[in-house]
């Protein structure tokens, strides 16, 4: 009809013959609805982006391996998690030298503010071309208020142990993550940080190279204890 207002469309009537449901469908939805809980994204629909990208991709989905609850050692609450700090180093831990871009998109996918992200590459002096590992360190650090909470969160996003086990890795990678994080602490002498490590070597031995946070949760005593005898040979 000319001139008219334009015809509704008529309700189309399906049956379920009609209707075919790829067999895959409903184990996707609840594998996708699962992960959600989980991982309690900030920005749903980002994060929903980013995980069937993911999936398309064959790549490590951005999914908490576990509900988080939140911790009250954390010195923030601006975003991060050892959660999904652990999630990040999922997906870009293997390629040891991340690229910039990549870390900021994977870091928004997540929900969580630029401006944390800016911190923790200022801090670092790190740009472009980023190594894995000392960005996780930062991470860490940013996490906790002290050098012993950054290296026991790292211990827990690191180690192979079954969750709330004694959170073992080797302690090359310890020594390497210490020696980053307290030569980045004016107060902290080159005597203590060797004296640290050569005290913790009993224990290593003992646990054929590995080493966990219980090891080291009077990391902050062995310092000072290292700074009296530094006083008493000066």
């Amino acid at each position: 009809m000319r001139g008219g207002a334009a015809m509704p469309l008529p309700d189309v009537m399906f049956c379920a013959q009609q209707i075919e449901i790829p067999p895959e469908f409903p184990d996707i939805l609840k594998q996708f609805t699962k992960a959600a809980i989980r991982t309690q994204p900030r920005d749903v629909l980002q994060w929903s982006a980013a995980y069937f990208s993911a999936l398309s991709k064959g790549e490590t989905l951005p999914v908490k391996e576990r509900y988080e609850m939140p911790v009250a050692t954390q010195k923030n609450n601006t975003g991060l998690t050892p959660g999904l700090l652990k999630i990040l180093h999922n997906q870009l831990s293997q390629k040891h030298v991340v690229d910039e871009a990549e870390l900021v998109e994977k870091w928004k996918d997540l929900g969580l503010p630029y401006q944390q992200l800016q911190k923790i590459l200022h801090l670092g002096k790190l740009e472009s071309e980023i190594e894995w590992m000392k960005f996780l360190a930062l991470a860490c650090s940013d996490l906790g208020g002290s050098l012993f909470s950054a290296l026991k969160y790292a211990c827990e996003i690191l180690t192979t142990d079954p969750t709330g086990g004694a959170a073992h890795i080797s302690f090359e990678t310890f020594k390497y993550l210490y020696t980053y994080l307290a030569k980045m602490d004016a107060e902290i002498t080159e005597f203590e940080i060797e004296a640290t490590l050569q005290a913790l070597q009993e224990d290593v031995k003992k646990q054929g190279g590995l080493i966990q946070p219980r090891n080291f949760k009077n990391l902050n005593k062995k310092q000072r204890g290292a700074s009296e005898v530094q006083r008493n040979q000066t």
